[in-house]
């Protein structure tokens, strides 16, 4: 600021005066004005303003606003002014200048603009300086940055699975979540199959307030899709984008079986199989319709009407009872939302029938004895294209019976079974009877002839030997000689007991109460074990029913043994064995009747001190191991005792 006077002298009351120049720089105006004292009454000046505060509130960015107000001198003496300055960003006068001086009541009015610099509140002042008695004067300058802000609800939109030739829809909400009016300019969307319905484009949004369209997705093929809203608009955001995703679904119709064969079922009966229908797909199947086609074959617990939601499966029965024996086809149809839509499911099966027949068709036994049995194996066979069940057997005639064949039977198609029928006559005479099978085949009641004569029984024993000689045992050893005995009679025959004389004789092979058939042989062992020296004799018979009483005579020599002995000797095995047992006969190739050890003996050699002079004798050994196990016999080893 320039001075452009001088000071001068007027007397006691004397005041400097300067003339003063406005000048603005930035904003700023500003004067140098008197600040003399106060008059000598008393009298003062005082600045008032028209506003203490100055509100622009919200101003949008980019624009400006303008108050005015008015500043009034309300004292009792004039008032000189200093310098004027205006503060905070964005602020400025833009017309009105205070004077060098304002007379009292005088006023001046300011206009002050606002023109925001940033978002957001700001604050400053409009101040003067004078000799007023409240100087500085000022007043309060507010306002805001106003700016729009555009947000969407949701920020994304997930239209999930939506069935391909369907459509999806979701409510997108736009609002002004800024201080300014948002403007809507353009909205459009991209992705296969998105659309926006109720474009917003062209709408203004209050701050605050808030507005709808429809994002909507209609995919015209399966799987995943993407694709975004674009938003054009005075927001700082703009464009903004809203991303979009969903899934294109299909049902998908599929069957397990894809086709059924129920093979081979009997006519008159019905077969069964269970069939389900799965949704291989992404959307729900609704099943509209299901038919069975070709002879014999139904549905039972059709599916139609029912819904199977993705990855879930209903399932229903397929049933075929032929009424003809021969190969059938046919199908099972379903209709559905499905793209495979009828979906075919292929039917097929047998009608079946059993058939029986027996080999031999008719039993012939001959004779047989009154009181034995006789038995025939009987085979049926299933010619048929079934199982063939055999319900019941039944028998006619005297003396017949069955037996092994427990009803119910089941024999498959191509396979047999047998049983035996069994003729056991009461008296002589010749019989005649039948068997009877009842069955499913169609010839039930199968019959099969029986015929038999049954003839007097005789029963007769009979032993292969008349006489046993055990010639010369040392005293205090055994000797065993078999002989058989055989029915050769042609009735059975039961042994009461057996009897045996002579000192040293026991028999063992024959026991009381034991059956023979005809042509049936028995084992017999007579022993002689000699306690004392010399020749002995006896006999072997039995009581039994047989018409004759068989006997052998027996003889032997109980001889006292000699000082001779034989010793025995071998090679070691070369498996692992725990001893040796030692066996001698005085035939030669055996039987070796005599078991020397009475357990195996470690070593590999023996003594035998019970042998007889005029003797000879034969020996063989054996190994055995740890599990009992004995081996074959050695080669033979010879002794003659002189």
């Amino acid at each position: 600021m320039a001075r452009l006077g001088t000071a001068v002298n007027r007397g006691p009351l004397a005041f400097i005066a300067f003339l003063v120049a406005i000048v603005a720089i930035g904003g700023l105006a500003g004067c140098v004005g008197y600040t003399g004292a106060k008059t000598s009454t008393g009298q003062t000046g005082v600045l008032s303003g028209s506003l203490a505060t100055v509100a622009f509130g919200n101003v949008g960015m980019g624009k400006t606003a303008t108050q005015s107000f008015t500043v009034t001198n309300t004292g009792t003496a004039a008032v000189s002014m200093g310098l004027t300055s205006i503060t905070g960003p964005g602020f400025t006068v833009v017309s009105g200048v205070m004077p060098a001086s304002l007379g009292v009541g005088q006023n001046v009015t300011i206009q002050v603009q606002f023109a925001p610099q940033s978002a957001g509140s700001a604050t400053g002042s409009f101040a003067v300086t004078s000799n007023a008695s409240n100087s500085p004067f000022s007043v309060a300058l507010t306002g805001s940055g106003a700016q729009p802000g555009l947000a969407s609800t949701p920020a994304a939109v997930s239209f999930g699975n939506v069935g391909v030739g369907s459509s999806g829809s979701a409510s997108v909400n736009l609002s002004n979540t800024g201080s300014a009016n948002v403007t809507i300019s353009g909205a459009s969307a991209t992705g296969a199959g998105f659309t926006i319905g109720g474009s917003p484009a062209g709408q203004t949004i209050q701050p605050g307030q808030s507005i709808s369209f429809t994002a909507q997705f209609s995919p015209t093929s399966v799987g995943s899709a993407s694709g975004s809203i674009s938003i054009s608009s005075n927001a700082p955001n703009s464009p903004m984008t809203i991303a979009l995703a969903g899934v294109g679904t299909q049902p998908g119709l599929a069957a397990s079986p894809t086709a059924v064969n129920f093979k081979g079922v009997v006519v008159g009966h019905s077969g069964t199989a269970s069939i389900s229908l799965s949704n291989t797909g992404t959307a729900a199947v609704t099943i509209s319709q299901a038919t069975a086609s070709g002879a014999g074959f139904t549905i039972i617990g059709s599916p139609a009407g029912q819904t199977i939601q993705p990855g879930q499966s209903v399932s229903f029965t397929a049933q075929f009872s032929p009424t003809s024996v021969g190969s059938a086809s046919g199908s099972v149809s379903i209709a559905s939302n499905a793209p495979n839509s009828p979906f075919t499911i292929a039917l097929s099966g047998t009608g079946t029938q059993p058939q029986i027949a027996a080999i031999p068709s008719n039993a012939p036994f001959g004779s047989v004895t009154v009181g034995n049995s006789n038995s025939q194996t009987i085979t049926v066979s299933n010619g048929g294209t079934a199982n063939l069940v055999i319900s019941q057997g039944t028998v006619t005639g005297s003396g017949f019976h069955i037996s092994g064949l427990s009803a119910p039977l089941t024999i498959p198609a191509g396979s047999n079974a047998t049983f035996n029928a069994v003729f056991t006559p009461t008296g002589a005479g010749a019989v005649t009877g039948s068997i009877s099978l009842s069955s499913d085949a169609p010839n039930s009641p199968y019959m099969i002839g029986l015929t038999g004569t049954g003839v007097a029984g005789t029963e007769l024993l009979t032993f292969n030997v008349s006489s046993l000689s055990f010639g010369s045992v040392n005293v205090g050893s055994t000797s065993t000689l078999p002989a058989t005995l055989t029915n050769t009679g042609n009735a059975n025959v039961t042994i009461t007991s057996s009897n045996i004389s002579g000192a040293g004789f026991t028999v063992s092979g024959i026991s009381p109460g034991e059956s023979l058939s005809p042509n049936q042989s028995l084992p017999v062992t007579v022993q002689f074990a000699p306690t004392v020296a010399g020749a002995v004799s006896g006999n072997l018979s039995l009581v039994s029913n047989a018409t004759n009483s068989p006997t052998v005579s027996l003889s032997g020599t109980g001889a006292q043994q000699g000082s001779h002995t034989v010793g025995v000797a071998w090679t070691a095995s070369t498996s692992s064995v725990i001893g040796y047992n030692v066996y001698r006969g005085t035939v030669s190739g055996g039987p070796y009747t005599t078991m020397l050890t009475a357990s195996p003996v470690a070593a590999t050699q023996f003594t035998d001190t019970g042998v007889q002079s005029g003797q000879t004798y034969y020996y063989v050994v054996t190994a055995v191991n740890s599990s009992d196990i004995e081996s074959a016999y050695s080669g033979q080893a010879t002794a003659s005792i002189p």
